[in-house]
């Protein structure tokens, strides 16, 4: 995505056509250059202890069009912040949009009031107004920084994060590229949230048709009509897809061919991230392993894999060690297989790696429904009898040594909503399901990398680096449910939207608990909680990796052991920014037990 600031001034003060950002680049030892110079500039970097940022409006150019975003510094994505740990950072973010604005600084431990969420941490940054962030660097690693204000993100205000250790590396490379992965639209966010409330699968073009049930594809048409007595579609694994969404690296598609350079036998360290608004993303380097170092900016034991897929606001860094003279792919596909955008690594300009066709898009499965491991007839229902399922009470029918709760048909739908298996949910219109028998995920690769011949990474395979700094048992536990009506396109917690004035939940500074999340939807949610690092309680005891954002496989859970070590008040919320929109959202509260009595 090329950016384009409005005004010829702004594109003197940036640096893009004159030998600002050149000359910034050169003083960069090579392993901290972004590999964006493979497209003849280098990236956008500031650094020091006191960095201005810009937010306004810019043209950008994608696919041969043009169209109006929000960037940082007259650039999408914005500038990478090169930081070190132990130094201080001031940050003046000057607002020269006609509305409201914000950056929040996404994984990174401070203040709660610098943390940059309106209404909740600060009051905004008003048009044609300067805020001064002001805060300690307190961890190492890989992070980003996005607008917190209305659908901003979505139209290009992110950027990359890079925090230097004070001491020496644990992870040894040669040289760097910072990856920030992206979805982009023509259509303006508000204009495809409202084609969504008025139908949910809107940018659905992948759905089942009579012509591929006549080939023997997909489903069966027992497991299509009973599919369709829920109201439920296996097609729908994305809200907004390739239909209208271009894919981009550090801003560019795959006809602009974004390249990084490496020398053959050189360690090359990747900085990824998902920036998207609605994009998970299957990553691959065919032909190249990846070696997995780093998760959400905390080190991990080395992994070897061949593919991974990140979510919404994760970031993963890894290790490459390409050895001979040719150029990769490094493929970003969309989970739903909708579009995909390829960045090429190369030892030198004008290589072009290979787009290799993208694969069959996957079905969902009962276990997505939250059925447990009932998978029959390969994820679909032909193998049940039927004739249990009818007079609203299924609670005795076993399914393979599991019983199953109520599952009402009135109407002639099937509706799996049984309130026993979540007291606590408000059950209301935005409520349609509720996971019978949610289970454990984290052990399994994610969505539709369930069968592909190579090394897939799931949550089990992250082990920390070094021990957990907390070892003691959670106190209490907390059930949070990830709710909605997908028809109806109404996203809550525990069937309430941030609208309907919930309440905070409420951790005393300094208590450890387990939380668990459990979806009962049939999309996986990245949820992030602001200012803090949690435990994913996976196969690991010890050495549970450190994450600020999880992903939540469908009919999923995950739990995830918090020690509430920041005080104030933090966002909790699904890092998919339309679900966010409509309501997924809730405010956490950490306060000094004599303040909480």
């Amino acid at each position: 995505m090329q950016a384009f600031p409005i005004d010829r001034r702004s594109l003197i003060r940036t640096g893009l056509w004159g030998g600002g950002g050149l000359a910034l680049a050169a003083a960069l030892p090579a392993w901290a250059r972004s590999g964006t110079m493979g497209l003849g500039a280098p990236m956008a970097t500031v650094s020091g202890e006191d960095i201005q940022l810009d937010i306004g409006h810019v043209m950008i150019s994608v696919g041969g069009r043009e169209g109006h975003a929000v960037g940082i510094n007259g650039t999408v994505p914005g500038p990478v912040i090169r930081l070190k740990e132990g130094q201080k950072v001031r940050l003046a973010v000057s607002n020269s949009l006609g509305e409201e604005s914000s950056i929040h600084w996404h994984g990174l431990l401070l203040p709660f009031q610098m943390d940059g969420v309106p209404g909740v941490s600060f009051p905004g940054i008003g048009a044609g107004k300067t805020f001064n962030y002001e805060f300690p660097v307190r961890q190492s690693g890989t992070y980003w920084y996005h607008s917190h204000s209305g659908m901003q993100e979505a139209m290009g205000m992110y950027g990359a994060i890079v925090i230097d250790p004070a001491g020496p590396d644990p992870v040894a490379y040669d040289r760097e590229h910072v990856i920030i992965l992206a979805d982009w639209s023509f259509l303006h966010p508000h204009m495809i949230l409202r084609k969504l409330k008025a139908q949910g699968g809107y940018f659905n073009m992948q759905r089942q048709t009579l012509s591929g049930l006549i080939a023997g594809k997909d489903q069966s048409a027992a497991d299509r009509r009973m599919w369709a007595k829920m109201r439920m579609d296996p097609t729908d694994i994305s809200d907004v897809t390739g239909s209208t969404y271009h894919y981009l690296v550090n801003g560019h598609d795959s006809t602009a061919n974004w390249t990084g350079l490496f020398a053959p036998g050189e360690r090359v360290r990747l900085r990824i991230i998902n920036a998207s608004a609605m994009t998970n993303f299957n990553v691959r380097i065919p032909g190249l392993p990846m070696t997995v170092v780093a998760a959400d900016g905390q080190n991990v034991q080395p992994v070897e894999i061949d593919e991974f897929q990140i979510a919404i606001a994760e970031t993963y860094d890894v290790i490459v060690e390409p050895k001979g003279d040719e150029a990769y792919g490094l493929i970003a596909e969309a989970i739903d297989r909708s579009g995909q955008v390829r960045a090429t690594l190369a030892p030198r300009l004008g290589m072009v790696a290979p787009i290799p066709p993208i694969r069959e898009r996957p079905l969902l499965t009962m276990k997505d429904m939250g059925m447990g491991d009932m998978d029959m007839s390969g994820g679909g229902m032909a193998g049940m009898d039927h004739s249990k399922m009818s007079g609203g009470d299924t609670a005795g029918m076993d399914m393979s040594g599991s019983a199953m709760p109520a599952m009402d048909m009135s109407g002639g739908s099937m509706k799996m909503r049984d309130p026993s298996v979540a007291p606590q949910v408000k059950l209301g219109p935005g409520v349609a399901t509720l996971s019978p028998m949610p289970i454990d995920r984290t052990g399994e690769r994610p969505t539709g990398l369930e069968k592909v011949d190579h090394r897939v990474l799931t949550y089990h395979d992250l082990k920390s680096l070094t021990p957990n700094s907390d070892a003691r048992v959670p106190s209490r536990e907390l059930d949070i449910h990830l709710t909605a009506n997908m028809e109806r396109y109404m996203w809550s917690f525990d069937g309430e939207k941030f609208s309907d004035n919930t309440t905070p939940i409420p951790f005393r500074l300094g208590e450890r608990v387990r939380v668990n999340l459990i979806n009962d939807t049939m999309m996986p949610h990245p949820i992030h909680l602001h200012g803090h690092f949690f435990e994913v309680v996976t196969g690991n005891p010890g050495h549970y990796p450190m994450k600020h954002t999880v992903n939540v496989l469908p009919g999923g859970k995950v739990s995830f052991d918090l020690t509430a070590d920041g005080l104030g008040d933090w966002a909790f919320h699904c890092h998919m920014l339309l679900h966010m929109m409509a309501g997924m959202f809730r405010v956490v509260t950490v306060r000094r037990e004599e303040d909480a009595a």
